[in-house]
């Protein structure tokens, strides 16, 4: 009897640490799915229409480790928005990705604070720097084709 218990908590043991190496080479694989919203950018001054983007929410640390590194490809109508429990300055890097992204900062009321063009890079990743409780990315040149600087606002729904 035993022996046989032994043989179970080695083989749970031996599965704990498969699972934690797998997991540690592909964190994507915790993320079961993604809330989506639309993300509208509104001019700060006259509050008119910018343009609009459908989003997957990252609201935890696992979906915002990933971010969209494992994406292939992002569609000009398409991005991701990271939510953050407050506002505070923040660094986002371009780890294993395959295109640009604008990476914008929003503070908690959604006004944007800095507005990043990045490129895909090798090692040491550059540190793009921002203050804000968002951080909206979005294929790269979306901001300047539609006219979004920093001041103009995002305008959302998350549950």
């Amino acid at each position: 009897m035993r022996r046989r218990a032994l043989g179970l908590a080695a083989t749970a043991s031996l599965v704990t640490l498969l699972v934690a190496v797998a997991l540690a080479g592909d964190p994507s694989l915790l993320i079961a799915g993604y809330e989506t919203t639309t993300v509208e950018t509104v001019d700060g001054e006259t509050n008119a229409s910018l343009g609009s983007v459908e989003v997957r929410v990252a609201d935890g640390p696992v979906k915002q480790y990933v971010g969209l590194s494992e994406t292939d490809a992002l569609p000009d109508d398409r991005g991701m928005l990271f939510v953050h429990g407050d506002s505070a300055e923040r660094a986002y890097v371009m780890r294993d990705m395959a295109f640009g992204l604008d990476i914008v900062f929003a503070d908690a009321d959604g006004t944007i604070t800095a507005i990043h063009e990045a490129e895909p890079e090798g090692r040491p990743l550059t540190r793009y720097r921002g203050t804000g409780r968002y951080v909206l990315e979005v294929p790269r040149g979306w901001s300047d084709r539609h006219g979004v600087t920093p001041g103009d606002r995002l305008v959302f729904d998350i549950g």
